[in-house]
C-alpha cells in the first residue's frame, strides 16, 4: 500500500466500500472521500442537491468525507467544461447535473457536452413553480395569461440559465396562453439567490423555478404562488397546479449525478453502488420529503437510455420555440 498514490487509495477505498463489509461499519471497512461539483452558484437546486448528498453520504457513513464546490455560469456549461478537463480519470469526482444543463448545452453550443462525462444516476425530480412578489398586481394565472396576450414582451420572467427548464417553462406557458413563446422576455440568472432577489424586488414580473426554492418565501408572505407544473390532482403539493387553473402545462425538472471521464468500468461501478446506497437510505428519503423532491432514481443502462431520449426531446422543444437552430 505504501506505493499507492492518494488517488489510487481513494479508488480502492470506493471499490471496497461499494462491496460493503458483512456486519461491519462502512467507515471501518474502507474510508473514502468524494468531491461533488455543483455547476451553479449557491442557493439553487443543483447546490441544494450537492449539499444534501454531502450530508447523507457522510451522515450515513457511506463515505468518510464529501467536499462540495460551486462553479457558476452559463447553465452549468462552464462547470462541465472544468469538470471534464480537470477531473479526468479521478474516481472520487462527481458532478450534479440535470434538465437545465441539457438545454444550456444546446443553447450555448457548448464545446463540452454530457457525452464527455460518465453518467451514474438520475436522482430526483421537482415540479416547476410560477410565483410573483406578494405586492404584485398579477394575482392569478388568468392575470398572467391576460398580460401575455396583451404584450408578451412586457412580461419579464426571472429564473435560471437561458435554455434551462425555467426558460422552457416560461416559453411553454406563454405558448399555451396564446402568445408567441419564442418572444418571451426571459432574464437568466446564474444562481438561485440572484433570481430570488429579482423576484422579491419586483425587477421581474414573474418568477419561475423549483417549488422548493420558493416555499419558504411564500410561507413568509413575501411571494405568492400562481401554480405548479404538476398534473391535476397531484397529492402533497405546496400550492395549486396550473392544470387546475386551466393551463395544461406539466413539466418536471430532474437532477442527476455524473462521474469524471476516463475512469475504469470498476471505478464507475463502485461509484454507482455508493450513489445507489445513498439514494435508498432512509436519510435520503427524509431529505426528499422535507424538500418536496420526488424520488426518480434511475441507474446504470436505464439512466443512459433515459438521458439519450431526453436530450433528443429537449432539443426538439427548443427548436420548436426558436431558441436553437435546427
Amino acid at each position: 500500500m505504501t506505493n499507492l498514490t492518494r488517488r489510487d487509495a481513494v479508488a480502492l477505498g470506493s471499490a471496497i466500500l461499494a462491496l460493503g463489509g458483512a456486519g461491519r461499519p462502512a467507515l471501518a471497512q474502507a474510508p473514502a472521500e468524494v468531491k461533488i461539483m455543483a455547476p451553479a452558484a449557491p442557493g439553487g437546486g443543483w447546490d441544494q442537491t450537492a449539499r444534501v448528498m454531502q450530508a447523507v453520504l457522510t451522515g450515513e457513513r457511506i463515505v468518510r468525507s464529501a467536499q462540495v464546490t460551486n462553479v457558476a455560469g452559463a447553465g452549468g456549461t462552464i462547470g462541465i467544461a472544468q469538470f471534464a478537463n480537470g477531473s479526468r480519470g479521478d474516481p472520487a469526482a462527481l458532478m450534479v447535473s440535470g434538465f437545465v444543463m441539457v438545454g444550456a448545452i444546446l443553447m450555448n453550443r457548448a464545446p463540452v457536452t454530457l457525452d464527455q462525462v460518465t453518467p451514474i444516476a438520475r436522482l430526483t425530480g421537482e415540479w416547476q413553480a410560477l410565483v410573483v412578489a406578494q405586492n404584485s398586481p398579477i394575482r392569478s394565472v388568468q392575470d398572467l395569461v391576460n398580460a401575455l396576450k396583451t404584450d408578451v414582451t412586457r412580461v419579464s420572467w426571472g429564473g435560471g440559465s437561458a435554455g434551462g427548464v425555467d426558460h422552457i417553462t416560461a416559453a411553454m406557458f406563454a405558448g399555451l396562453a396564446g402568445a408567441d413563446g419564442s418572444k418571451v422576455n426571459y432574464i437568466a440568472h446564474s444562481g438561485g439567490g440572484e433570481a430570488l432577489a429579482a423576484i422579491l424586488s419586483g425587477r421581474v414580473t414573474v418568477g419561475v423555478g423549483g417549488g422548493s426554492e420558493f416555499e419558504q418565501h411564500v410561507k413568509a408572505r413575501r411571494m405568492r404562488w400562481l401554480g405548479l407544473t404538476a398534473p391535476r390532482g397531484t397529492q402533497g403539493l405546496a400550492g395549486p397546479t396550473l392544470a387546475e387553473q386551466g393551463v395544461a402545462l406539466e413539466l418536471q425538472n430532474w437532477r442527476s449525478i455524473f462521474a469524471a471521464p476516463g475512469i475504469t468500468a470498476e471505478q464507475r461501478t463502485a461509484l454507482g453502488q455508493v450513489v445507489e446506497r445513498m439514494a435508498k437510505s432512509k436519510a435520503w428519503a427524509d431529505q426528499l420529503a422535507a424538500k418536496g423532491w420526488q424520488d426518480t432514481y434511475l441507474g446504470g443502462a436505464e439512466f443512459e437510455a433515459f438521458l439519450k431520449a431526453e436530450i433528443q426531446r429537449v432539443s426538439g422543444v427548443l427548436r420548436d420555440l426558436g431558441l436553437v437552430r435546427a
